[in-house]
């Protein structure tokens, strides 16, 4: 028997677990505005503020067994919660580092938190879903874009104040708090299905009589699923690193145009993160991430031999529409598969998203800019191939589900 859908839980559990991705997109953003005052803060060479970069990614990256091991001894309320306040705490210590080696070991300690609250925020928004029968994870990624903004936003507030990161880092802290403890109540309890323990399909990922909290081998499907984040992230990382850069040297673009590249990528992803669960609702999380994915692949290929600044503008504009879903569809799909499943998929979209750039840099090195932005349509189009071997899950009627717990 169909159960009436509460809209007005419905809204208020996504708001809380949006705060989360906005948090997240807000706490990495206030830190990376600040890189040139803590670059001459602590005197750092050029390749010192590269490898503190990289110490972020990597701690992220190599998070995995720790974050499917708490994912499903806390479930993801707690780990979210949990991950969160380290976040903020590890915002303030970055503030007052005595030296490089302690702001290397912070900002991995950070990555190490990214990694934890990213699994677990994304195994409550694969949750609410399922518990609402109802499409929600695109918008929840949108709200990190949002966070993004804000702490731009705060960063040019505080500089016209003072320039002190201490008190920029501090009070964005406080307000990460005051965010963290209006989400907190409304987030949905583990019980709920937030956890990944009460998220993990009959057909678990390792053998019959698996001890509990051993991870499992990856099964096929999910590999699948981690290759096409990998891929998806590659895409999306790589056209934030490259665009402005082709545009300028390959394009010959003026250098007031050239910087318009990131801003069409970033423009068209949050518009079509907007409108994208009305796609999924309609068509399923399959076609979007197939047709969208070759969207992007095909729009790019074809605007890099057009040349031309609006031709090129296009080719971003399509990277940007059409490579929106894959991330929110692939992790939905992780999380109907448990926490090993998701905590693997969200390791290799971060690896992707670190490799990613570099990797279209050796590529463009070997072969010049061109062959490189190539590159990233190819890694678009592979997502689509991907996406075709991944089982998607449909959403179903709402069914009857124990309220949240504060």
């Amino acid at each position: 028997m169909r159960v009436p859908r509460d809209h007005d839980g419905f809204r208020r559990e996504k708001w809380a677990i949006a705060a989360l991705f906005c948090f997240l997109g807000f706490q990495y953003a206030t830190w990376a505005s600040r890189l040139p005052a803590l670059k001459t803060r602590l005197d750092l060479t050029e390749q010192e503020l590269g490898l503190l970069l990289t110490a972020c990614g990597a701690g992220a990256a190599a998070s995995f067994p720790l974050v499917a091991f708490l994912t499903r001894r806390l479930g993801s309320r707690r780990l979210a919660l949990g991950s969160a306040l380290c976040l903020a705490a590890l915002l303030v210590a970055l503030s007052v580092v005595p030296d490089y080696p302690t702001a290397l070991l912070v900002v991995c300690c950070d990555g190490v938190a990214v990694g934890c609250l990213n699994v677990a925020m994304n195994a409550q928004g694969a949750a609410l879903e399922t518990k609402y029968g109802r499409t929600a994870m695109s918008q929840l990624h949108a709200t990190f874009s949002a966070g993004l903004l804000g702490a731009a936003l705060l960063a040019s507030g505080v500089n016209a104040v003072t320039p002190a990161v201490t008190a920029h880092f501090a009070t964005a802290a406080v307000l990460l708090s005051l965010l963290l403890a209006w989400a907190r109540p409304r987030l949905l309890a583990d019980r709920d299905g937030a956890g990944a323990a009460d998220t993990s399909p009959p057909a678990t990922e390792g053998k019959p009589g698996k001890r509990r909290g051993a991870l499992t081998p990856p099964s096929r499907m999910t590999l699948w699923m981690g290759c096409a984040m990998a891929f998806g992230t590659i895409t999306e990382g790589a056209m934030n690193d490259w665009s402005a850069l082709y545009l300028k040297d390959v394009v010959k673009a003026s250098s007031t145009v050239a910087p318009l590249g990131i801003a069409v990528v970033s423009v068209m992803m949050l518009l079509a993160r907007a409108c994208a669960d009305r796609w999924r609702s309609r068509w399923g999380d399959g076609p979007v991430v197939r047709v969208g994915s070759a969207a992007a692949g095909l729009g790019l290929a074809l605007a890099l031999p057009a040349g031309g600044v609006l031709p090129t503008l296009v080719g971003f504009a399509c990277v940007g529409l059409g490579a929106a879903a894959i991330t929110p569809c692939v992790y939905v799909a992780a999380a109907a598969r448990g926490a090993d499943a998701l905590a693997l998929v969200a390791a290799m979209g971060t690896t992707g998203l670190l490799a990613g750039p570099a990797l279209i840099g050796f590529v463009a090195g070997a072969g010049g800019l061109t062959l490189g932005m190539g590159a990233v349509a190819a890694s678009a189009l592979i997502v689509s191939l991907c996406a075709l071997r991944i089982r998607w899950g449909a959403l179903g009627p709402a069914v009857e589900v124990p309220s949240s717990a504060p």
